[in-house]
């Protein structure tokens, strides 16, 4: 039942990837293709944390944490660009 529920939940995730995806290559402007790039890291980290439970494997949990860790430095580094732009 467990595995099952999992399962279900990586194919939502999956869906959320694609979708953001498709907001990246059609969004009509940056603000809102870094969002979808931020959905497609938060997407990615809940992958990756399903699969450490599905596949038992701690080492996931640790490139999860990394994935996160580079999505807000990249959130980050976006938010200083557009600061400077219309400076």
């Amino acid at each position: 039942m467990v595995t099952e529920l999992l399962l279900l939940s990586a194919l939502g995730l999956m869906l959320s990837l694609f979708l953001g995806l498709l907001r990246v290559l059609r969004g009509p402007g940056a603000a809102d293709r870094m969002l979808a790039i931020q959905l497609i890291g938060s997407a990615g980290v809940g992958m990756l944390l399903l699969l450490s439970v599905l596949l038992d494997q701690p080492a996931l949990l640790d490139v999860a944490l990394l994935l996160a860790l580079l999505a807000a430095v990249a959130a980050a580094a976006f938010t200083g660009q557009q600061k400077t732009r219309h400076d």
